[in-house]
């Protein structure tokens, strides 16, 4: 007993040191980082996604802040079967730059924490900070869908040091009339 005791206890250590060594952005912004964004990198190695890496394209989203400080994100995804659009609700959490959402893909809540961003023309995010392959990625977002150089060196380098391999870093070309431009977005 004494024994199990002391092995949950460092596994919580383990576990908060683990989501300690990554930090929102220092005095984020949320008005600052409304608007719209492209996501011109992702870093994935869910099993389940390996099949598709190769079928990605750069997606579009608006962040609208809320005034009680949650986030709506509205996302076009071009997939097989046309342009999805997405909705997600974040809550806020004490800490300015970090979110809390429940997936209903993987019924669970997850945490989204905004790493890095200049705001005017790159974000880096985390997606669930304490690593689990089939839920954790990490994203790179651009105002525009070109993104200079060095951003995309910092993403690379910051999802490497998350635990994701090298081929589960993607920068996909983007997508076509996703959304359509009669959305009038």
């Amino acid at each position: 007993m004494r024994t199990a005791a002391v092995a949950v206890v460092m596994v919580m250590l383990c576990v908060m040191m683990v989501d300690a060594d990554v930090k929102p952005q220092r005095d984020f912004n949320l008005r600052m980082f409304a608007g719209r964004w492209y996501r011109v990198g992702l870093a994935y190695d869910s099993s389940s996604f390996t099949p598709f890496r190769d079928k990605v394209k750069a997606s579009v989203g608006i962040i609208t802040a809320l005034p009680n400080g949650n986030v709506n994100l509205t996302m076009w995804e071009a997939t097989p079967l046309g342009c999805l659009t997405k909705v997600y609700n974040y809550e806020k959490t004490s800490v300015p730059g970090q979110f809390t959402y429940f997936s209903t893909r993987h019924n669970m809540v997850k945490d989204i924490t905004v790493v890095d961003t200049n705001y005017s023309d790159y974000a880096v995010v985390l997606k669930q900070k304490v690593f689990n392959r089939e839920y954790t990625q990490v994203a790179l977002y651009g105002r525009s869908q070109a993104v200079r150089i060095d951003v995309i060196t910092k993403f690379k380098a910051f999802a490497l040091s998350q635990g994701f391999p090298r081929d589960s870093i993607l920068t996909p070309p983007p997508a076509e009339n996703c959304p359509p431009s009669s959305s009038g977005r």
